[in-house]
């Protein structure tokens, strides 16, 4: 399924969200075995493959003495048991940075990808595009820039999240939080202007913006 954003695009904003805010029933792996050196995170009982970890992750790291204690950047699936993890960076194409060096740790990686299958099927859907509009001869395959996407994506996907802790806890302050984000989201949404190649030939044919919904022939 279509997805624009990732869970280290959420990490930018609501690192609680994979700390004492992660959603127990998203849980892919976790463990108390776990070495850290440098960027690689090793972990011997662990098989990331079949738990479908994926670059663009986010893992919680615990070390027993307390020197390391937050979420990182999953990197790369290295292994079964291998991952490369990284600080989260300012470009996510730039190098590994490493995270601080504990004892033993614990590990755990929840995902938000089910929020953003979501999210991206309410954009299509908007911007009338397949899968949200089947009968379109628009695909996501077809956008030429999907950046702006990413970053309304990530709003949406926090937005559902605060929505379903509220609705679990009933705690006024998770509905503000999910009543903000929203908006944030709607308003980038409008803000957003989609280039569509549908010749393949890496040339834009037609633009939609999200304020105005329609055709736009360049």
């Amino acid at each position: 399924m279509a997805r624009f954003s990732n869970d280290a695009d959420v990490l930018k904003y609501e690192p609680a969200l994979f700390g004492e805010l992660h959603l127990p029933t998203q849980v892919q792996a976790s463990g108390t075995d776990a070495v850290l050196s440098g960027t690689t995170l090793t972990a011997t009982g662990a098989n990331f493959l079949a738990a479908g970890i994926e670059a663009g992750g986010v893992v919680s790291l615990r070390s027993a003495d307390g020197s390391l204690d937050g979420a990182c950047e999953i990197v790369s699936v290295d292994s079964a048991t291998q991952l490369t993890v990284s600080v989260l960076r300012a470009d996510a194409y730039g190098p590994a940075i490493a995270p601080p060096v504990g004892g033993a740790v614990s590990y755990r990686i929840s995902t938000l990808a089910p929020q953003a299958v979501e999210a991206a099927f309410r954009l299509t859907e908007h911007f009338g595009i397949r899968p949200g509009n089947p009968a379109s001869e628009i695909a996501v395959e077809d956008l030429v820039d999907t950046e702006g996407l990413r970053r309304t994506s990530a709003l949406s996907v926090i937005a559902q999240v605060y929505a379903m802790w509220a609705n679990s806890s009933q705690g006024d302050h998770l509905r503000q939080k999910s009543t903000h984000y929203q908006k944030l989201f709607e308003q980038a949404r409008q803000r957003c202007r989609l280039t569509v190649d549908l010749g393949a030939d890496g040339v834009a044919d037609v633009s939609r913006v999200g304020g105005v919904v329609r055709l736009v022939r360049d």
